[in-house]
């Protein structure tokens, strides 16, 4: 069972940070112009041109994908180790 969560939360997880980070940023960049976060204006303050994706949605792509990563380290430290994983194995030194 800790596998598929283990697997769900990693892929859920990179999937975010990688979509909001590259994935976003590559279709930005295939747009074409503007490359700025905010929208650009002319001199009569009309605006000429506004970025594909607004800073706050990528921030929150971004940010969904460090809670996950979060909650997946809350869930690991709240669950107890199998039996197999706390029993160490001794060698004798010499």
């Amino acid at each position: 069972m800790t596998d598929i969560i283990d697997k769900a939360a990693m892929a859920l997880s990179a999937g975010l940070l990688l979509f909001g980070i590259v994935g976003m940023g590559v279709l930005e960049l295939l747009v074409g112009q503007p490359y700025s976060p905010v929208p650009l204006t002319n001199e009569a303050g009309d605006v000429i041109a506004t970025p594909l994706f607004s800073p706050q949605l990528r921030t929150g792509v971004v940010l969904a994908g460090v809670a996950v990563l979060g909650l997946y380290a809350a869930y690991k430290i709240a669950t107890p180790l199998a039996e197999d994983a706390r029993t160490g194995h001794e060698a004798v030194a010499d």
